[in-house]
């Protein structure tokens, strides 16, 4: 089994929308703003051997606030411009008690299987840092660039980019996962 860096999307992936001091996800494809070293850091991580896996809950699906028809453009549109290998995704509500949303583990699970002890999870939040450390994999990284939100749970590292992350990540690993 190879590892994996399993990330956020809002946030780590592209910029999250700041509404009165809390992340939203972009609500079009155009409305999508990557920062400009995430295709680069990608690309370093997928050349050092890691398969790249994008976990992302959307709960706007399951309240209305969003069609699944436009957040499955938004991955598209990823998809046709970063080195990502799959998107993993949790359409449902804290209500609806899934096994899927973040900080549940489910979404770092999911087959295809990945070398959990050799995987990282990147994300922004809090329950980013949970699921990764419920799933059990090697290492979990906050990058720290939006909202300020408190995240009780400790990471690994703190980062202020993906780039950052993905620097942190080939040095801890030796320059790879190979």
């Amino acid at each position: 089994m190879i590892p994996a860096v399993f990330l956020d999307r809002d946030g780590v992936i592209n910029r999250a929308v700041i509404r009165n001091g809390k992340p939203y996800p972009p609500d079009s494809v155009e409305a999508v703003e990557v920062a400009p070293d995430v295709a680069p850091a990608l690309q370093r991580l997928k050349s050092a051997g890691y398969r790249l896996v994008v976990v992302t809950n959307q709960p706007d699906v399951a309240t209305g606030r969003q069609r699944r028809e436009v957040v499955d453009a938004i991955h598209a549109r990823l998809l046709r411009e970063l080195p990502i290998d799959e998107f993993r995704v949790c359409y449902h509500d804290d209500a609806d008690a899934c096994d899927c949303r973040k900080p549940k583990p489910g979404l770092l699970l999911r087959p295809p299987a990945h070398d959990l002890a050799r995987s990282v999870m990147v994300g922004d939040r809090w329950r980013d840092i949970e699921a990764g450390r419920r799933a059990g994999v090697g290492a979990v990284v906050l990058v720290e660039n939006h909202s300020g939100e408190p995240c009780a749970i400790d990471p690994d590292v703190r980062v202020a980019s993906l780039g950052d992350a993905a620097d942190w990540i080939l040095r801890q690993a030796g320059g790879g996962a190979r």
